[in-house]
Order: C-alpha cells, then sequence, then structure tokens
C-alpha cells in the first residue's frame, strides 16, 4: 500500500505542482486512512469499498474532526484513488459513489476600514523589522496576495513604477497583481533601510527576510498578524488570510467588478470569488438593519400617532 502512496506523492509534485505543505498533508491524512483500512483486516487499497470509507469517516467524526476537514479528507481520498485507476493500479473506483458529508458554508471574516489601518499602522518603523513587517502588511491588504506568494517575491519581482508585481500563485501559476501607492512605499522605505540592515553582508534573493539575512516563513508572518492584531486592540482572529478576504470585500464595496477581483486573487473559477459578494450582501443588511429607523420592529409612530 505504501508503494502507491508513494506513487501518488511523486505524481503531485511532478505533475500537479502541489506545494510541500499540501504534499505531505495529503500524504499524512491518506496514510491515516490506509491505518484504519488495516485495522479493518484489509491489506490493499482495492479491498476498501462505500460503506468501509463511510465507517472511516464517523470515526474520525467520533473524533472530534469537523465536517470541514472530512470534507477535505473525502476529496484527498478521492483523488488517491482516481489517480490509481487512471495508472491501472484498481479496476475499479470502489470509492466512486463516496460523498462528503455537507458542510455549512462559512463567511470569510473581513476588516473594517478602520481596523485595517489601525492594523497597518502597529509595525514600529523606526526598527529594520518594524519596516520589513509594515510593507508586509501593507502588500498583504493592498494586493490580496496569498502569504505563500509574498514570501515567494525576489528582488526584482516588483515594479514600483508600474505598480505591479509578478507573482507566482497555486499549482505554479503566473500572474501579475495590482500594488497601491502607500503599499509600494512601504516597500521602498524596507528594501531602501530595512532590509539592507537585516541582510548585512550575507545574500538572499528573497524580498522579506528574517534577522539572520535568510528568506523568512510563513509561520513568522501568522505570528506577526497576531502581534499586530493585538496590539491594534482587534478582538477578531486575524491571519494573513483575513487581510485576502479583507482586500476582496474592500474592492467590490467600492464598485470592481467581479472578474476584475477574480482575475487579481488568482481565482480559477468565478464561483470562488462570489462568496464575497454574500460578504458584502451580509454586511449591507447589518448597517441597514442597524441603522434605518424603519428597518427595524417598534418603529416609531408616523405624525398621526399610528403604528
Amino acid at each position: 500500500m505504501d508503494d502507491e502512496l508513494n506513487r501518488f506523492v511523486i505524481y503531485m509534485s511532478a505533475e500537479r505542482n502541489f506545494s510541500p505543505l499540501t504534499i505531505d498533508l495529503y500524504k499524512r491524512e491518506i496514510s491515516e486512512f490506509g491505518a484504519f483500512l488495516r485495522r479493518q483486516g484489509l491489506t490493499a487499497w482495492a479491498q476498501a469499498d462505500r460503506p468501509v470509507a463511510r465507517n472511516y469517516l464517523a470515526w474520525l467524526a467520533s473524533q472530534g474532526i469537523a465536517k470541514g476537514s472530512l470534507a477535505r479528507r473525502v476529496a484527498e481520498v478521492r483523488s488517491f484513488y482516481q489517480f490509481m485507476l487512471r495508472e491501472g493500479i484498481l479496476a475499479v473506483n470502489p470509492l466512486a459513489a463516496l460523498h462528503a458529508p455537507k458542510t455549512e458554508k462559512l463567511l470569510p471574516e473581513f476588516l473594517t476600514v478602520e481596523e485595517t489601518v489601525a492594523l497597518l499602522t502597529t509595525p514600529d518603523v523606526s526598527k529594520p523589522d518594524g519596516l520589513r513587517d509594515r510593507a508586509i502588511l501593507e502588500l498583504l491588504y493592498a494586493s490580496g496576495m496569498r502569504v505563500s506568494e509574498i514570501m515567494g517575491l525576489n528582488m526584482g519581482d516588483v515594479s514600483p513604477a508600474q505598480g505591479e508585481a509578478l507573482v507566482w500563485g497555486k499549482g505554479s501559476k503566473e500572474r501579475i497583481v495590482l500594488v497601491g501607492k502607500p503599499a509600494l512605499l512601504a516597500l521602498d522605505n524596507y528594501l531602501r533601510e530595512g532590509r539592507p540592515r537585516l541582510l548585512g553582508k550575507r545574500q538572499c534573493s528573497a524580498i522579506f527576510i528574517n534577522r539572520l539575512g535568510g528568506p523568512l516563513n510563513q509561520r513568522s508572518v501568522q505570528r506577526l498578524l497576531e502581534e499586530a492584531s493585538a496590539a491594534a486592540g482587534l478582538t477578531k482572529h486575524v491571519t494573513p488570510h483575513t487581510l485576502r478576504h479583507t482586500f476582496a470585500t474592500h474592492m467590490l464595496d467600492g464598485g470592481a467588478d467581479l472578474r476584475v477581483v477574480q482575475e487579481l486573487l488568482g481565482h480559477a473559477n468565478v464561483s470562488t470569488t462570489q462568496i464575497y459578494t454574500h460578504v458584502t450582501q451580509s454586511h449591507a443588511r447589518r448597517v441597514y438593519l442597524n441603522t434605518h429607523p424603519m428597518a427595524r420592529a417598534g418603529r416609531p409612530a408616523d405624525s398621526t400617532g399610528e403604528k
């Protein structure tokens, strides 16, 4: 069973260009399914069937695994079995009829303009790492880039004159993102004053580097967001992806076309971007109900005294 999974790992890396983190997740969770099969006395992937797979999902649910994670695991296992079918490892796919449990679609959380400004201005720009952190926060909000895309930026990938950055998105897809003047200014300050002090006499092609002069990692950016949101007094759980959500929501609130936002975010399907239209509609409804005097129950009496 390990041989087939190893072949799938090579396929994900060589042909699908999945990120190392995604590949590790697939391998670990499909291995867990394999371990479950062995506990049932099964010694080959082909011996699994839909009832066995459903028992596996029931066992995961009993361990407190959320519905969203269950749906992800179903997608991983189905992808693995489809691969084995295409490669001739299986004659039929015994899990073709397996479906993920229905999950509640949660609207992505985003920040208001005031919260965003408070967050972006928390770094201490008198220090080189503060200049770096300010540039990262400004770029996340200004461009809607994923944190992996920002960490993948190298010297020369950003064109201040054009207000653009060349990034590599999911599946190693190349795209151009737009960057506004405040973010370009923060980046320029970091590149002129902060990065040289962090780099010293070392060499590194990555734009964003740590105190040792090496590439900054994603965990450091996640920690930056945690510290910045606390310093800004925000009660929301803020992650790098929160600023991506905020970028998209503010763009649509400002009247941007859905297809433009789709292109800037690098979404392959517009349906992925449409979730943000629900966010803006939901926000508009809350504002309406909270502010319009005739929108709430028990509205004030009119001039005749009638309700």
